[in-house]
């Protein structure tokens, strides 16, 4: 039997429900929202010119989260920003700003 994939944005979408944010599509971005916290989520995306929201999460696949960091850290955009790296199997790391860098 094939093992299924889940698209990263029904994981990202998942995660941010899993921890009480109310999610919503934006195209190609969600939003979740959670009392008077607002998280643009980029699922895929290259963090290049991305500049609305205080806070932003890039969701991308674990062995793209490195890049992903390295990219924003060179940038040292204004907003506050993390990166989850998502595995096939859901399970995801959160790397922020200023915090853990992934491997």
């Amino acid at each position: 039997m094939a093992t299924v994939t889940t698209p990263l944005a029904e994981q990202a979408e998942s995660i941010f429900t899993n921890l009480g944010y109310s999610v919503s599509n934006e195209g190609p971005k969600l939003r979740a929202e959670r009392k008077w916290r607002v998280v643009h989520v980029r699922v895929g995306e290259d963090p290049a010119g991305e500049t609305d929201g205080e806070l932003q999460c890039f969701v991308t696949w674990d062995d793209r989260a490195g890049e992903v960091y390295d990219t924003l850290v060179t940038r040292d955009p204004e907003y506050e920003w993390a990166v989850l790296g998502v595995s096939e199997d859901g399970e995801y790391e959160c790397y922020r700003q200023r915090g853990t860098a992934p491997n």
